[in-house]
């Protein structure tokens, strides 16, 4: 799993296009080309055509994001799986799965796992995590704002909350507004992907 080095605006063209099906941007490079191709001079259409090739840029990068989402079968074992797990085990297996991904990970005990379960590095930055309410029906803005007081603590980059129940419009919010990524059922299917089910901890 890679984690974004950048945010862009969810709102823009880009961010939309990367979220919806590939082939619309397959189409929209196609429907620039043909537009050129019925407007412009022959010597020309290459200049109007070049026009589309952002989309088809967008609809590679969006066709490899879906291939590579788990399927409604996997997401819905990995729930079931996860669901029964003890804290031993579950945070044994994200810790298995940042450190396969590239990551460095800390567990914070003690005083300073305050807000936040781990610490993930990569690149010289640091995330934080807080993952032991994934069990929760829903989540809410508390568990955010404890995890955003132990960002700020840290001087971390951003932070993650695992969370396999419902998010509150409130707590959506909170953390688009705060730099915190809401990791659900097909992040943690992808995260702990090839590994089994209730495997024991190696804490």
């Amino acid at each position: 799993m890679k984690f974004p080095k950048f945010r862009m605006a969810e709102k823009s063209l880009f961010a939309i296009l990367l979220r919806s099906p590939w082939w619309i941007s397959l189409v929209l490079a196609g429907v620039i080309a043909l537009i050129s191709k019925l407007a412009l001079p022959a010597e020309m259409f290459w200049f109007g055509a070049m026009g589309g090739f952002p989309f088809l840029v967008i609809a590679v990068m969006a066709a490899r994001r879906q291939m590579q989402q788990p399927s409604a079968a996997r997401v819905q074992q990995t729930l079931q799986a996860v669901a029964g797990l003890s804290w031993r085990d579950f945070s044994a297996a994200l810790e298995d799965g940042w450190l396969k991904a590239g990551y460095t990970v800390t567990r914070r005990e003690g005083r300073d796992s305050s807000g936040a379960d781990f610490a993930i590095h990569k690149a010289g930055v640091t995330t934080l995590v807080s993952a032991k309410r994934w069990k929760a029906a829903s989540l809410g803005v508390e568990p955010l704002r404890e995890l955003k007081g132990a960002i700020e603590q840290a001087q971390a980059r951003d932070g993650i909350v695992v969370a396999l129940g419902d998010v509150t419009p409130q707590a959506t919010k909170f953390a688009r507004d705060n730099n915190i990524r809401v990791l659900q059922a097909p992040d943690l299917a992808r995260l702990l992907a090839g590994r089994p089910a209730g495997a024991t901890s190696r804490a």
